[in-house]
C-alpha cells in the first residue's frame, strides 16, 4: 500500500518556497511529471523509484502523477494521480486517489490523473511563464507540448499560453543542495543503517569467500534495519579489483594477505548515504597496506578540517591532494618535489578522481560546484559551502602492478570514504559508526 510521509509539512514547505521564487520572478505555472514505470524483461518491473524532484516536492510515492503549481494573486498546488480502482488494487495494492491526496499530502486540489489533458490547457493560459524541466525528449515534454499547443488554440478567447519557458530543474538543484531538518534526519538514519552494514561485512569477512557473499551481507543489514533500497550498486572488490574505480560485486574470492574495498549505502526515504571502507581478507594489515591506508585517513583528515562553512567546494579537494602527493613522494611511487608533482599532476596516475560529491536523494546530488551567481565559464569560482549541505569526503590511492612501482604496493586499491554535513563551524561525520582507524578495523574484525 501507497503511504504518506509521517509528515507532509517539509513538502508543503518546499512548494511555497518554490512558489515565492516563481512570484518573485512575475508568476506562472510550474508542471512536473512522476517517475515513469520501467519494464524489467517482458513479464516484470523493476522496484518503483519515484522522480527525486517530484518526491521532494510532494512526497508522493506513485508513477502515474503529476504536480502543478500556480503562482499568483492565489496560489495553487495541484496534483493529478490515479483513482481509486478495486479490481487493479486487488493485484498491485491500494492507490492513494485524489481525495487523499488532498486530505494526506496537503495539495489545494486533486485530480485524476485521465483529466490532466483535459484540464492542463486551461491551467496555461494567462500564466506569463512556464516552468517544466526542458529539452527532455520524452512522454512527459510531449505531454507538456501537447497541452501547450491545445491552449495556443484557445488564445483566440483573449488569454494567452505562456510566452516564456524555465527551465524548473536547477531552481529544485539550488532548493535540494540545503538540506532541512527532516533531510538530515533521514540521511542520519541511512547512515546509521549503512555503517552497521559495513560493520557487519567487516566482522563475517575471510579469506575463501566471494565478494558476492559480501555484497550479500550488505543487502541483509540494509533491509533488516528498514532501508528501502541501496543507494547505488555496491562495490564489493578484492584485491586487485579494487583498482577498477566502478567494479561490481562479482565472483572473485577474497584472498589471503588481500584488501577488500567495500563501497556501500542504503537508501531511507529516498535519501541515499554513501561510505567507502577498505579493509584485509585476513584481518590484519601488511606493512605496506597499512602505510598507504593511513596515508587516505590523513588526506580525509585534512579535506574535513577544510569543510566548513566560508571555504570552497574545491578547498578540500586541494588539501587531500597535498597529503596524498606528498605520501606518493615519500613511499617512492613517485618522484620529485611536492610542488612539481601537484604541479604536472603526476599524482592522478594514483588518485584520479575527486574527493566527494553531493550527497542527498541521489547519491551524485544535484547542484552547481561552482558559484551559480558568477559569470559563466572556465574560471567561475568554485562554490562556498554553507550550514545545511551535505557531502561525500573519499580520497583514495590506486596502485597497478608496473614495473616503475615497487612491487609491496602492486594491486593496493584503498578509498576511504565518509559523508559530512556542514555545521556552523565545521563538519560532522555522520558515517562514523563504522570505524576508519585501522586498529579498530583490526580488533572488530577479530569479534
Amino acid at each position: 500500500m501507497s503511504l504518506p510521509p509521517d509528515d507532509v509539512t517539509p513538502h508543503i514547505a518546499r512548494r511555497a518556497r518554490l512558489l515565492d521564487t516563481m512570484r518573485a520572478a512575475g508568476g506562472g505555472i510550474a508542471i512536473l511529471a512522476a517517475a515513469p514505470i520501467a519494464a524489467r524483461g517482458r513479464n516484470g518491473e523493476y522496484p518503483y523509484r519515484q522522480d527525486s524532484d517530484f518526491l521532494y516536492l510532494t512526497g508522493f510515492p506513485e508513477p502515474d502523477a503529476w504536480l502543478v503549481l500556480i503562482a499568483g494573486e492565489r496560489d495553487r498546488t495541484v496534483l493529478f494521480c490515479r483513482e481509486k480502482n478495486e479490481e487493479r488494487e486487488l493485484w498491485e495494492g491500494l492507490t492513494i486517489g485524489p481525495e487523499a491526496a488532498v486530505a494526506d499530502f496537503g495539495f489545494d486540489e486533486a485530480y485524476p490523473a485521465d483529466r490532466l489533458d483535459e484540464l492542463l490547457p486551461g491551467m496555461l493560459l494567462d500564466q506569463p511563464t512556464l516552468y517544466a524541466p526542458l529539452l527532455r525528449d520524452d512522454r512527459a515534454g510531449t505531454r507538456i507540448c501537447q497541452a501547450m499547443e491545445k491552449a495556443q488554440r484557445l488564445s483566440r478567447t483573449g488569454q494567452r499560453p505562456p510566452a516564456r519557458h524555465h527551465d524548473i530543474l536547477p531552481l529544485i538543484a539550488e532548493m535540494r543542495l540545503i538540506k532541512d531538518a527532516a533531510e538530515i534526519a533521514a540521511m542520519r538514519r541511512a547512515a546509521r543503517i549503512s555503517a552497521g552494514a559495513h560493520a557487519r561485512a567487516m566482522r563475517l569477512a575471510r579469506p575463501g569467500m566471494r565478494e558476492y557473499e559480501i555484497e550479500a551481507e550488505l543487502l541483509y543489514e540494509f533491509r533488516r534495519h528498514g532501508a528501502q533500497s541501496v543507494a547505488y550498486s555496491s562495490i564489493v572488490a578484492a584485491g586487485p579489483n579494487a583498482c577498477i574505480l566502478h567494479y561490481p560485486a562479482g565472483e572473485a574470492v577474497l584472498e589471503d594477505g588481500q584488501l577488500v574495498l567495500v563501497d556501500a549505502g542504503c537508501e531511507v526515504d529516498g535519501y541515499a548515504a554513501d561510505i567507502t571502507r577498505t579493509f584485509p581478507a585476513n584481518g590484519r594489515y601488511s606493512g605496506p597496506q597499512r602505510l598507504l591506508y593511513e596515508l587516505t585517513v590523513e588526506a580525509q583528515k585534512a579535506a574535513a578540517a577544510a569543510t566548513r562553512p566560508g571555504m570552497t567546494w574545491n578547498d578540500g579537494h586541494e588539501a587531500a591532494v597535498r597529503v596524498l602527493a606528498q605520501g606518493m613522494i615519500d613511499a617512492g611511487l613517485l618522484k620529485g618535489s611536492l610542488d612539481g608533482v601537484l604541479e604536472s599532476k603526476a599524482y592522478t596516475r594514483f588518485y584520479m578522481h575527486r574527493t566527494g560529491h553531493w550527497l542527498g536523494l541521489d547519491v551524485h546530488d544535484v547542484g552547481d560546484y561552482r558559484d551559480p551567481a558568477a559569470p559563466a565559464g572556465p574560471e567561475r569560482p568554485w562554490r562556498t559551502l554553507q550550514k545545511g549541505m551535505i557531502l561525500t569526503i573519499e580520497p583514495g590511492i590506486y596502485v597497478r602492478a608496473a614495473d616503475d612501482v615497487p612491487q609491496a604496493f602492486w594491486n593496493i586499491g584503498i578509498r576511504t570514504e565518509d559523508d559530512a554535513l556542514v555545521t556552523d563551524e565545521g563538519c560532522e561525520l555522520i558515517t562514523r559508526g563504522v570505524p576508519v582507524d585501522p586498529r579498530e578495523i583490526e580488533a572488530l574484525m577479530r569479534e
